[in-house]
C-alpha cells in the first residue's frame, strides 16, 4: 500500500499535473466572465433583433414541467465564445513562441559523388579508379 501511495505522490507532484490544475482553475474563472457576455451583452442584443432573450425560449410540457432550449441554445453561444477565445490565445502563443525559438540551420548532406579530373566524368567519392577513363585517382586522405 506504500508503493501505491508514493507512486500517487510522484504524479501529484509532476509539474503537468500542477499545470493542468492551474489551467482548470483559470478556465472556469473564465467560464464566467464568457457566462456573463453571452447572458448581459450578447442575449440582449440579439433580442432587438429576434424580439426576446434565448434563455426566455421554452417548450411547455405536462403541468409545470417546461423544456428550456434557449438556455442550451446560450450554452452553445458560451461554448463557441470560449473555443473562439482559446483558439486566439494559442494561435497567439503560438506565434510568440515561434519567434523566440531559434530555428536549427541544416547542414548540407556530405557529397557522395565527385568528377574525375581526367575526364570529367561524376563517379562515387570513394573511387580510386575512374571507370570511364579508367585513370588512376589520387587517394585524399
Amino acid at each position: 500500500m506504500k508503493k501505491f501511495f508514493d507512486e500517487f505522490k510522484a504524479f501529484i507532484s509532476r509539474g503537468n499535473v500542477m499545470d493542468m490544475a492551474v489551467g482548470v482553475i483559470i478556465g472556469a474563472s473564465f467560464k464566467a466572465i464568457v457566462d456573463s457576455l453571452v447572458a448581459d451583452i450578447i442575449n440582449p442584443v440579439l433580442g432587438l433583433f429576434g424580439g426576446m432573450n434565448f434563455s426566455e425560449y421554452k417548450l411547455a410540457l405536462k403541468g409545470d414541467a417546461t423544456l428550456n432550449y434557449g438556455n442550451f441554445i446560450t450554452a452553445i453561444i458560451n461554448f463557441v465564445i470560449m473555443a473562439f477565445v482559446i483558439f486566439c490565445i494559442v494561435k497567439f502563443m503560438n506565434g510568440v513562441s515561434a519567434k523566440f525559438t531559434k530555428k536549427k540551420e541544416e547542414v548540407p548532406a556530405a557529397p557522395t559523388t565527385k568528377a574525375c579530373p581526367f575526364c570529367k566524368s561524376e563517379i562515387a567519392i570513394e573511387a580510386t579508379r575512374c571507370p570511364h577513363c579508367t585513370s588512376e585517382l589520387v587517394v585524399e586522405e
